[in-house]
């Protein structure tokens, strides 16, 4: 399992990379969105996260969408260009089992851009 370690000034934060949903900015913040619920707000520009997940072995399963977010491709459900938003979700224990669910909002011009990857990428996967 590879970890990725985030440091500000009065935190250390370690989290298992493939436990992250999505990393969506706000400003000077961001937050981070696992798999388990949690949402934990930084004190870092999207950015430093950008550079955290370039670093790692598996980075190809992040995608930056646009300037405010970078998704774990491997838990969008659902691209929807008519109401702009990607749903996120992970598969519990059972593979029926559809676990935590979140929607974002992110710009049309974004979310094409996305959807066209995803395409392409199953194209080279088949």
């Amino acid at each position: 399992m590879e970890w990725m370690i985030i440091k500000t000034s009065n935190l250390l934060v370690r989290v298992a990379v493939d436990e992250i949903v999505y990393i969506k900015a706000d400003g000077n913040y961001c937050d981070l969105v696992l798999t388990n619920g949690q949402k934990r707000r930084f004190t870092s520009q999207l950015h430093v996260f950008e550079n955290h997940i370039n670093s790692l072995k598996n980075a190809d399963m992040f995608i930056r969408v646009g300037r405010s977010i970078i998704v774990n491709k491997q838990y969008i459900r659902i691209i929807d260009l008519y109401d702009q938003t990607i749903t996120f979700g992970y598969l519990q224990a059972k593979p029926e089992e559809l676990g935590s669910i979140y929607t974002v909002k992110v710009s049309r011009d974004a979310l094409k851009v996305l959807f066209e990857r995803m395409l392409k990428e199953r194209e080279h996967e088949q």
